[in-house]
Protein backbone atom coordinates (compact mmCIF):
# COMPACT_ATOMS: atom_id res chain seq x y z
CA UNK A 1 0.00 0.00 0.00
CA UNK A 2 0.74 3.86 -0.44
CA UNK A 3 0.06 6.66 1.18
CA UNK A 4 0.00 10.14 -0.11
CA UNK A 5 -0.38 12.88 2.15
CA UNK A 6 -2.12 16.18 0.66
CA UNK A 7 -2.38 18.94 1.51
CA UNK A 8 -2.03 22.63 0.26
CA UNK A 9 0.68 25.21 1.32
CA UNK A 10 3.88 24.95 2.60
CA UNK A 11 4.96 24.00 6.10
CA UNK A 12 6.55 27.62 7.38
CA UNK A 13 7.33 26.99 10.29
CA UNK A 14 10.65 25.20 10.64
CA UNK A 15 10.29 23.27 13.66
CA UNK A 16 6.51 21.72 12.58
CA UNK A 17 8.37 21.07 9.07
CA UNK A 18 11.33 18.65 11.10
CA UNK A 19 8.34 16.92 12.90
CA UNK A 20 6.73 16.15 9.45
CA UNK A 21 10.24 15.28 8.07
CA UNK A 22 10.64 12.89 11.01
CA UNK A 23 7.33 11.22 10.99
CA UNK A 24 7.10 11.19 7.47
CA UNK A 25 10.75 8.87 7.71
CA UNK A 26 9.95 7.13 10.02
CA UNK A 27 6.62 5.63 8.21
CA UNK A 28 9.16 4.33 5.64
CA UNK A 29 9.74 1.23 7.70
CA UNK A 30 6.23 0.51 6.71
CA UNK A 31 4.53 1.75 4.07
CA UNK A 32 5.73 4.24 0.70
CA UNK A 33 4.78 7.44 1.86
CA UNK A 34 4.96 10.58 -0.24
CA UNK A 35 4.13 14.78 0.97
CA UNK A 36 2.07 16.68 -1.84
CA UNK A 37 2.46 20.40 -0.73
CA UNK A 38 0.15 22.30 -3.17
CA UNK A 39 0.27 26.03 -4.03
CA UNK A 40 -2.34 28.07 -1.67
CA UNK A 41 -4.24 30.54 -3.61
CA UNK A 42 -3.66 33.90 -2.04
CA UNK A 43 -5.54 36.35 -4.20
CA UNK A 44 -8.63 34.62 -3.88
CA UNK A 45 -10.86 34.96 -1.23
CA UNK A 46 -13.72 33.10 -0.14
CA UNK A 47 -15.79 30.47 -2.72
CA UNK A 48 -13.33 31.43 -5.80
CA UNK A 49 -10.12 30.65 -3.38
CA UNK A 50 -11.76 27.12 -1.77
CA UNK A 51 -12.67 26.17 -5.53
CA UNK A 52 -9.24 26.83 -6.77
CA UNK A 53 -7.58 25.17 -4.05
CA UNK A 54 -10.25 22.11 -4.10
CA UNK A 55 -9.44 21.67 -7.84
CA UNK A 56 -5.95 21.67 -7.30
CA UNK A 57 -6.05 18.87 -4.65
CA UNK A 58 -8.67 16.68 -6.44
CA UNK A 59 -6.19 17.01 -9.43
CA UNK A 60 -3.41 15.64 -7.32
CA UNK A 61 -5.77 12.83 -6.24
CA UNK A 62 -4.71 9.64 -8.29
CA UNK A 63 -7.29 7.15 -10.20
CA UNK A 64 -8.48 4.58 -7.46
CA UNK A 65 -7.05 6.56 -4.25
CA UNK A 66 -9.25 6.19 -1.12
CA UNK A 67 -9.54 9.64 -0.22
CA UNK A 68 -9.75 10.48 3.95
CA UNK A 69 -10.38 14.74 4.35
CA UNK A 70 -9.59 16.09 7.34
CA UNK A 71 -12.98 17.66 8.42
CA UNK A 72 -14.25 18.63 11.78
CA UNK A 73 -17.47 17.81 10.76
CA UNK A 74 -16.12 14.17 10.15
CA UNK A 75 -16.05 11.09 12.39
CA UNK A 76 -13.47 10.66 15.35
CA UNK A 77 -11.12 7.63 14.90
CA UNK A 78 -9.45 7.15 17.94
CA UNK A 79 -5.78 5.88 17.53
CA UNK A 80 -6.63 2.37 17.69
CA UNK A 81 -9.91 2.80 15.02
CA UNK A 82 -7.21 4.39 12.84
CA UNK A 83 -4.72 1.46 13.00
CA UNK A 84 -7.83 -0.76 12.45
CA UNK A 85 -9.07 0.90 8.88
CA UNK A 86 -5.06 1.07 8.03
CA UNK A 87 -5.16 -2.95 8.63
CA UNK A 88 -8.84 -3.09 7.22
CA UNK A 89 -7.00 -1.37 3.66
CA UNK A 90 -4.00 -3.30 4.17
CA UNK A 91 -5.82 -6.74 4.12
CA UNK A 92 -8.24 -5.33 1.25
CA UNK A 93 -5.07 -5.15 -0.90
CA UNK A 94 -6.28 -1.40 -1.03
CA UNK A 95 -3.43 0.34 -3.56
CA UNK A 96 -3.44 4.21 -2.17
CA UNK A 97 -4.94 6.13 0.59
CA UNK A 98 -4.57 10.22 0.22
CA UNK A 99 -5.55 11.58 3.08
CA UNK A 100 -6.23 15.34 2.69
CA UNK A 101 -5.87 18.43 4.54
CA UNK A 102 -7.95 21.65 2.77
CA UNK A 103 -7.08 25.18 2.92
CA UNK A 104 -7.40 27.59 5.34
CA UNK A 105 -11.19 28.15 3.77
CA UNK A 106 -11.98 24.87 4.01
CA UNK A 107 -12.76 22.90 0.36
CA UNK A 108 -15.72 22.70 -1.99
CA UNK A 109 -18.59 20.36 -1.36
CA UNK A 110 -17.21 18.77 -4.22
CA UNK A 111 -14.48 17.43 -2.71
CA UNK A 112 -16.30 16.45 0.17
CA UNK A 113 -18.29 14.10 -1.71
CA UNK A 114 -16.08 12.40 -3.45
CA UNK A 115 -13.85 11.39 -0.34
CA UNK A 116 -14.77 8.37 1.15
CA UNK A 117 -13.90 9.22 4.65
CA UNK A 118 -14.01 12.15 6.91
CA UNK A 119 -11.82 12.00 9.94
CA UNK A 120 -11.81 14.92 12.79
CA UNK A 121 -8.75 14.37 14.20
CA UNK A 122 -9.68 16.28 17.46
CA UNK A 123 -12.69 18.79 18.45
CA UNK A 124 -9.55 21.20 19.24
CA UNK A 125 -8.87 24.06 16.48
CA UNK A 126 -5.51 23.38 15.53
CA UNK A 127 -3.45 25.27 12.76
CA UNK A 128 -3.13 23.73 8.96
CA UNK A 129 0.45 23.53 10.06
CA UNK A 130 0.27 21.44 13.72
CA UNK A 131 -2.48 19.13 12.06
CA UNK A 132 -0.18 17.66 9.52
CA UNK A 133 2.31 17.29 12.24
CA UNK A 134 -0.51 15.06 14.29
CA UNK A 135 -1.99 13.27 10.99
CA UNK A 136 1.88 12.05 10.25
CA UNK A 137 2.25 11.26 14.06
CA UNK A 138 -1.20 9.19 14.02
CA UNK A 139 -0.30 7.40 10.91
CA UNK A 140 3.09 6.20 12.57
CA UNK A 141 1.15 5.03 15.62
CA UNK A 142 -1.39 3.24 13.59
CA UNK A 143 1.56 0.97 12.07
CA UNK A 144 3.34 0.85 15.70
CA UNK A 145 -0.09 -0.72 16.88
CA UNK A 146 -0.41 -2.56 13.90
CA UNK A 147 3.28 -4.26 14.45
CA UNK A 148 3.16 -4.60 18.29
CA UNK A 149 5.75 -2.08 18.69
CA UNK A 150 6.15 -0.01 21.97
CA UNK A 151 5.79 3.17 21.09
CA UNK A 152 2.02 3.54 21.39
CA UNK A 153 2.16 2.55 24.96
Amino acid sequence: MRLRLIWTGKTKDERLRSLCDDYAKRLTRFVKCEVVELRESKGDVGLAGIEKDSRRISDALHEGTITVLLDPDGVQWSSTDLAEQVRRWNNAGTREVSFVIGGPQGVSETLVKKAEHRWSMSRLTLTHEMARVLLLEQIYRAYTIIHGLPYQK
